[in-house]
């Protein structure tokens, strides 16, 4: 399913449609969110929700095809191998269970202030990071808490990164964005 298509009020930044990422190189055709259908429904009620307290979602990644998960793992150092998914493992990203997102404010139009940058391989990027302020760590909570509150668990090292429940049953992909078949 593509998320923008399913609510039109989730925003896009999709980062690896751009040079604005970690490796400054553009890795998608085009900037667009796939996910497999219940996980892109749970994004859709974690985003109705947060409308009613002033926010909305704005997603950087969804599915990845599994040959840029090896391009990461290959260009990132070891000691930062825990911000990149092991290809001979696969990414919850190439199932299409795993969503990479922040925060807007309906009001501006503009992402919220979190305690880390997306993408940012430092201590601030860990979802428990006690630094930032209260602001900032509200945010993050509340973003955390909408997510689990549909099936998405938090992944440990980035406060952005969220899986989704069922992510086991769904196979590891490498489809190209523009061979990709929506409903």
């Amino acid at each position: 399913m593509e998320l923008a298509k399913l609510d039109p009020t989730i925003k896009l930044d999709i980062r690896y449609a751009s040079t604005n990422n970690f490796l400054g190189t553009v890795f998608y055709s085009e900037p667009r969110a796939f996910m497999q259908r219940p996980a892109a429904e749970a994004v859709v009620r974690v985003n109705r929700k947060l409308k009613e307290l002033g926010y909305g979602l704005l997603i950087h990644d969804a599915y990845r095809p599994w040959y840029v998960t090896k391009v990461f793992w290959d260009a990132t150092p070891d000691d930062k191998k825990i911000f990149v998914a092991d290809p001979s493992k696969g990414s919850r990203h190439n199932r299409g269970a795993a969503v990479d997102l922040t925060l807007y404010d309906l009001k501006t139009g503009r992402p919220v202030e979190m305690v880390g940058t997306y993408d940012e391989t430092t201590d601030r990027s860990y979802p428990d990071y006690p630094g930032g302020t209260s602001l900032q760590r509200w945010h993050r909570r509340l973003l955390r808490d909408a997510m689990e509150s549909e099936g998405f668990a938090v992944y440990e090292a980035e406060w952005w990164h969220f899986d989704y429940q069922d992510w086991r049953k769904y196979p590891i992909t490498n489809v190209p964005f523009d061979r990709i078949r929506t409903e």
